[in-house]
């Protein structure tokens, strides 16, 4: 990675930039605005992709010549719901019922694209989420707070108070938007490291206080 090389990261999300920066690369952020609509038919997994995709070839006008654009999406699935951003309190109200005591996927698709020659790659996590017997007094007091109404599936993992997951076995920082050890392993395909003394997989667990159980297998390309 030399010194021009410079991330651009094409998302307005503060949980992703907060992700990313445990990297020590060099980003900059451009918002994208793509319909999030998804197809006839589509699977979850393609969702999630084709608009990472298009998510990074979005701002790929306000991108210079020798950045590399990173998009992700991430899709709360429940059996072959996708569930999207509640339209409102009772949406998310609802949301948070269907997912109640049970576990369900989230998939995050990133892609990477290097303006200079063209060349994309993405990377697809999947994540089991185990969510925990909350009450509906509880559902109501986390909607009340207005968190649930940006976050896909009415739910943000990290949320101190409402701590919707009963237990993790899987990538915490994909559910979160930004599956890290997928974005180091992606970036070494462009020749892109993080600097010798950073420890992306250790700062990202210390970040979210998690013990990673995948992290080797994914930066090992498993």
């Amino acid at each position: 990675m030399t010194d021009k090389t410079i991330i651009l990261l094409a998302s307005n999300s503060p949980r992703r930039r907060q992700l990313l920066a445990l990297g020590n690369w060099k980003f900059t952020v451009a918002v994208s605005d793509v319909d999030e609509t998804q197809l006839e038919n589509e699977i979850p997994r393609d969702y999630v992709l084709r608009l990472a995709k298009a998510k990074a070839l979005a701002v790929v006008e306000k991108a210079h010549h020798e950045n590399i654009i990173i998009g992700s999406d991430t899709a709360v699935v429940d059996g072959i719901s996708i569930l999207g951003k509640p339209k409102d309190e009772e949406d998310a109200a609802s949301m948070l019922t269907q997912l109640h005591g049970h576990i369900h996927q989230v998939y995050t698709g990133v892609a990477f694209y290097r303006v200079s020659d063209g060349k994309m790659l993405t990377e697809l996590c999947v994540t089991d989420v185990p969510m925990r017997a909350y009450s509906d007094e509880e559902i109501s007091a986390y909607v009340q707070t207005g968190d649930p109404l940006d976050k896909a599936g009415a739910y943000a993992i990290q949320h101190p108070d409402f701590q919707p997951v009963e237990s993790m076995r899987g990538c915490y920082a994909s559910v979160m938007g930004l599956p890290m050890c997928h974005v180091v392993r992606a970036l070494r395909s462009f020749d892109v490291h993080a600097q010798r003394t950073t420890d992306v997989p250790m700062a990202c667990q210390n970040l979210l206080n998690y013990e990673c159980p995948v992290s080797s297998a994914i930066l090992r390309g498993e």
